[in-house]
């Protein structure tokens, strides 16, 4: 009876929004004499390096010797709208492996388990069925809320913080736009400017009533003739009110969201040709899982601002959800093309290709994206996990580390570094990262595969305590209970493994393994027909358990039901059509039925198989004797005792050949 515990990891959510706009730098002659030029260049410099901080201190210098410079002022928002958009894009890019990459994880890492597998006393055979599969994409699920749940509270922080910077750029472009206006329009815009402002502030800060009370006043006041204007305010109002909702899901949220959409599309009716309420619709519908109406909107925010990167990165991500992966790959590419240094776009670009079953490209695509971030760490998973489904261990292995070396909180990637290193038979290495990723969440899933590293170091003592940790937290789970029987097997613990599998095999009615488990150990107690309703119900769960059928057709034998003992073993044989032990029960249940050709036929291809099987040998020539063929007998016999002269039957064999 071979014994399965697949280690398997997971994680959770596909990266979400950050705020930003492109950054151009043009300087017109005359505009500046060399010491300026020069120092423009240099915010340009450390802007395109990420260093926003130095270039921010730059600009200051020319708005302290001219307030009123209109390029350092708008190249001073670019650079803070640039800075809000690479805040986010870090919480986005920690996000978006746990969602995208949920079920990629479950099934590489079910093949990289295949391998660890406990011999047990009985039967030997291939792999667990189906039913740890299954377990593998639920497990996988259970322990991805966690993370999800985490990655959305982080991603939530950063867009209230990128959409704060964002908002401040707005005003700052618009304090320029109105010194343009008569004193008597400015006064009007103002007025509306800081009402918006003041709803803003109430709405974020839960106060759902104040805020719309605010902004019907502010729209109201809005000065007639302003469209663009207009459309303007009506689209910040819509975007305020759907962060407010998200930020604040309590009492009113609902009610401000329907707001929000409402002044979005008030908005566009405004002015058609301001992309931003139709990215905030875009961003809604997103949310609400309508796709199609996610793409529309999107799709248009990027027609009419189509040198956004992030309008087109928005955009991939609702391809993304709508499982339109060859769209979403152009959107991604196109975002990465207008902003090279934009590396959520290379990750999500890499997903993609994933999803679209090309891993080569994938792979190319993550390597861009530790390229513009080389601390990139869950970039630097998703290498590990291509290049380990690819075979390449070593790489992998490399990957991982850097990914750890990046985040060393990261739990997940822990679990896939370690199911590596022991799919490669390195327990002792995979032993230590299951504890510092216990370290880091001690939960059912890390504890499950603890345990199975335990098993394989022939520590069962302590596969026991992690089992029993992991059942204690997830005791709906099938197999963290297979797995504690398997640890109460190994310390001889009977009671405790009949408890366990009984458990598992309660949880899943075809779930075979423990059915089989318990079969060979009501077998092995001579309980034959207890072990036989047992080992019935595992066969009719997974006809193809060669543990199944292999355990039947030993119990079936000991009940002197040869036919159907037969029966299974033929089973057996098929299923694992090289194991000399099977084969070799296989002929001798043809015996006792009383099915001599078929005996014959079966001694022949098992010393075909394996020519020092010398039982075999010895049986097939008592089978050639008994049915009259002597020729074969004497053959078969001679050549036995010529090439085992100290077979220990030989004094039977000699006195058989005597006889003919």
């Amino acid at each position: 009876m071979t014994k399965r515990s697949t280690l398997l990891a997971a994680g959770g959510a596909l990266a979400l929004l950050a705020i930003a706009l492109a950054l151009f730098l043009a300087l017109g002659p005359g505009k500046a004499g060399k010491a300026r030029r020069n120092l423009l260049a240099s915010v340009e410099y450390y802007q395109e390096k990420g260093d926003y901080e130095r270039a921010l201190d730059l600009v200051d210098k020319l708005l302290i010797e001219d307030a009123a410079d209109p390029d350092a002022r708008a190249l001073r928002d670019r650079i803070m709208a640039a800075k809000a958009a690479s805040d986010a894009a870090q919480a986005d890019a920690a996000a978006a492996a746990e969602e995208s990459g949920q079920k990629a994880i479950a099934q590489s890492l079910e093949k990289l388990g295949q391998k660890l597998k406990s011999p047990a006393a009985g039967a030997t055979g291939s792999a667990a069925g189906a039913a740890a599969g299954r377990s593998a994409a639920e497990l996988a699920a259970e322990a991805a809320e966690a993370a999800a749940a985490k990655a959305r509270k982080a991603e939530e922080e950063a867009r209230r913080k990128a959409e704060a910077e964002a908002e401040a750029a707005r005003k700052r472009a618009e304090a320029e736009e109105l010194a343009k206006k008569s004193r008597d329009l400015q006064d009007k815009m103002r007025a509306v400017n800081e009402l918006v402002e003041r709803g803003a502030k109430a709405a974020d800060a839960g106060d759902f009533a104040k805020g719309e009370e605010l902004f019907s006043e502010a729209k109201g006041r809005l000065p007639e003739g302003e469209e663009r204007f207009a459309g303007q305010k009506l689209a910040e109002i819509a975007d305020s009110l759907y962060s407010a909702s998200k930020k604040n899901p309590g009492p009113g949220a609902d009610e401000a969201l329907k707001q929000a959409i409402q002044s979005a599309r008030d908005a566009k009716k405004r002015d058609a040709s301001n992309a931003m309420p139709y990215y905030t619709l875009g961003k809604i519908n997103a949310d609400l899982k309508q796709n199609d109406n996610a793409i529309t909107e999107l799709r248009e925010a990027n027609r009419l601002d189509p040198k956004n990167y992030l309008y087109a990165y928005e955009l991939g991500k609702a391809y993304f959800n709508a499982r339109r992966y060859e769209d979403a790959r152009q959107s991604f590419e196109a975002a990465g093309t207008l902003n090279p240094k934009f590396e959520p776009a290379f990750f999500n670009l890499g997903v993609t290709w994933k999803a679209l079953g090309d891993q080569a490209k994938a792979l190319e695509a993550f390597r861009k994206a530790v390229q513009v971030k080389p601390s990139y760490g869950r970039a630097w998973q998703e290498i590990g996990k291509v290049q380990a489904a690819r075979g390449d261990r070593k790489s992998a292995i490399d990957s991982y580390n850097k990914a750890i070396s990046a985040e060393p909180d990261n739990a997940q990637a822990m679990r896939e570094l370690a199911v590596v290193l022991a799919e490669g038979g390195d327990y002792k290495a995979a032993e230590g990262l299951f504890t510092r990723a216990l370290g880091v969440k001690d939960d059912a899933l890390t504890n499950y595969n603890m345990a199975t590293v335990k098993l394989k170091l022939e520590k069962a003592p302590d596969a026991v305590k992690y089992a029993e940790k992991a059942v204690s937290q997830a005791g709906n789970v099938a197999l963290y209970q297979y797995t504690l029987g398997l640890a109460y097997e190994k310390t001889g613990d009977a009671d405790g493994a009949i408890a366990a599998y009984t458990q598992a095999a309660g949880l899943d009615r075809k779930y075979a393994e423990p059915r089989v488990n318990l079969g060979r150990i009501y077998l092995d107690a001579g309980l034959v027909d207890k072990a036989l309703g047992f080992l019935d119900e595992a066969y009719q769960a997974n006809p193809k358990s060669f543990e199944a059928s292999n355990n039947l057709a030993n119990a079936y034998g000991k009940k002197g039901l040869y036919d159907k003992s037969v029966f299974h073993y033929e089973i057996a044989r098929n299923l694992s059509p090289r194991d000399p032990t099977v084969q070799l029960n296989l002929a001798k249940a043809y015996v006792a039925a009383n099915q001599l050709p078929a005996a014959k036929e079966a001694y022949v291809a098992l010393l075909k198989l394996d020519p020092a099987q010398w039982d075999a040998a010895f049986e097939l020539g008592k089978l050639y004797a008994s049915t009259g063929d002597t020729a074969a007998a004497k053959k078969t016999l001679g050549d036995l005792i010529a090439k085992k002269p100290d077979y220990p039957k030989r004094a039977e064999a000699e006195k058989i050949l005597a006889g003919l």
